[in-house]
């Protein structure tokens, strides 16, 4: 797995009439229409980012918070890491592939994976310009009724996440690439 950074997430309840019974709240990376999650800032347009479009470290978040007056103290922290390649579908042969991606070379990039991360699941989110995570299909469609999710609108393995992937699915709804995101919690000292 690629350690791609952190982000605060702002939560509200469970929007998705469609979200399966179990899933209780949303931890997916996506911020996307419909979803029950968001980032914490539109922070994008002033390039702090890393290569992945999230930040290094937690301190890089709370620095860029302080500096625009923004309370961090209701929002949860989360760190992401990638399965090494992304599934799509060669446009020539239409076959199924998974295919090598990387860092934008344009942004510093230097994760510090933390000390203590508590594994949420899997995410699967749809990156069709390449560079920033765009929408997580689990949260905001019915595709947590067609497969095995936790509470937290994740896959539970990575194996079931990728194998959900190849069933094509996602594909139905919106086009790829796909990248796997395992969602970790980060314990933040009180």
């Amino acid at each position: 797995m690629i350690p791609i950074g952190y982000m605060y997430k702002i939560q509200w309840p469970k929007r998705n009439s469609l979200l399966a019974e179990q899933v209780e709240d949303i931890h997916t990376l996506g911020d996307c229409p419909g979803n029950s999650t968001s980032d914490f800032y539109d922070y994008i347009p002033f390039w702090k980012h890393n290569g992945f479009w999230l930040f290094n470290t937690p301190e890089e978040l709370q620095s860029f918070a302080a500096e625009h007056e923004i309370d961090l103290s209701k929002m949860t922290l989360f760190y992401y890491e990638a399965y090494e390649k992304e599934f799509d579908f060669d446009q020539t042969t239409d076959e199924p592939t998974w295919s090598e991606f990387e860092a934008c070379p344009n942004f510093y990039t230097n994760v510090i994976i933390p000390t203590a991360k508590i594994l949420h699941g899997y995410d699967v989110v749809e990156y069709t310009v390449g560079n920033a995570p765009e929408c997580s299909l689990l949260a905001c469609t019915d595709l947590t009724q067609m497969f095995d999710i936790n509470s937290h609108c994740l896959f539970k393995t990575l194996e079931e996440a990728k194998a959900a992937l190849e069933a094509e699915e996602f594909h139905v709804r919106e086009p790829g690439p796909y990248r796997v995101i395992a969602v970790y919690l980060v314990e933040q000292p009180k």
